[in-house]
């Protein structure tokens, strides 16, 4: 029975990471890589603290191991024969996007529960697009006064969204997955 568990476990890892690193790397180094990032879990399991940040400490894992494969890329340039054009598809938007939208649903929604100032800081700034000085000038407060509602109301905002889901970024900050969590406060989270 356990033994069943953890084959099921490893396989729906495996189907999930493997599409993952194939969008960013050649299709002949997929397999290194996917060797690479397997060890690197062996490594660090131990030290992992808690088993709900599981999915995102393995998908950073994979950034990592991804960046490393490109950076001994350039160290190293492949002699192999594969055509430029055959390598790494381009991701797709649609697909690349999903979770981001998903994020994205909800981030209207609990910008809405914060409290009055961090609510109209973030509503100005990030919904409307307007600069934290014409924002300041419209509230009529100073910019230091607006870029600390900004930077609370952010931090009370990223709160939400971690007590919602688990989230896990790029090193660009995009967001590559999002899961509900099992326990999440947010009644009607739909996040996948």
């Amino acid at each position: 029975m356990i033994e069943s568990t953890a084959r099921h476990a490893w396989t729906d890892l495996d189907e999930k990471l493997r599409p993952f690193v194939a969008r960013r790397v050649r299709s002949v180094d997929v397999e290194d890589v996917i060797q690479n990032i397997y060890l690197r879990m062996q490594r660090g399991l131990a030290d992992l603290r808690d088993d709900e940040r599981f999915g995102p400490w393995v998908y950073q894992l994979a950034r990592s191991a991804v960046a490393d494969h490109h950076r001994a890329a350039l160290r190293h340039p492949s002699t192999d024969a594969e055509p430029p054009e055959q390598e790494a598809p381009a991701i797709d938007a649609e697909e690349e996007g999903a979770a981001e939208r998903d994020v994205a649903n909800y981030v209207s929604t609990l910008v809405a529960m914060l409290p009055s100032p961090y609510r109209e800081a973030l509503t100005l700034t990030e919904l409307e697009g307007l600069t934290q000085k014409e924002a300041a000038t419209m509230l009529g407060i100073s910019l230091s006064g607006m870029k600390s509602r900004v930077q609370r109301g952010r931090e009370k905002l990223r709160e939400s969204l971690d007590a919602c889901c688990n989230i896990a970024l790029d090193a660009r900050g995009r967001v590559l997955t999002c899961e509900p969590r099992p326990d999440g406060p947010m009644p009607g989270c739909r996040c996948r």
